[in-house]
């Protein structure tokens, strides 16, 4: 499974379901949203400030991540941004295949 960030900012009508059921709705909300992309949550952090909640999630790929994106700012109560995220490995891997290209001229 790929994993994700995704950077979100409730709307005035999100922020007005926050204090009407509560953070942990909105929580119980977003795991329901990833389990049907087929993913899992791994953490949920509120914040204040510019973005309202952080959520690293695993989904199975690209088009998954997109799905779950496009179905929540659908909803009107929020608008987020997804982050692909690497592990160290993944970026070595990227840096060899890189240096691969580069030494063979093209």
């Amino acid at each position: 499974m790929a994993k994700y960030l995704a950077i979100a900012s409730y709307t005035a009508d999100g922020l007005k379901d926050l204090a009407a059921h509560g953070a942990s709705a909105r929580v119980e909300a977003s795991r329901k949203l990833v389990a049907e992309a087929g993913g899992s949550i791994e953490s949920f952090y509120y914040a204040f400030g510019s973005d309202d909640a952080f959520i690293v999630c695993d989904l199975p790929d690209n088009v998954a991540a997109a799905a779950t994106a496009i179905a929540a700012g659908a909803s009107g109560v929020v608008v987020s941004r997804m982050v692909p995220l690497l592990t160290a490995e993944e970026i070595d891997q990227a840096v060899a295949r890189n240096l691969r290209l580069a030494s063979s001229g093209r």
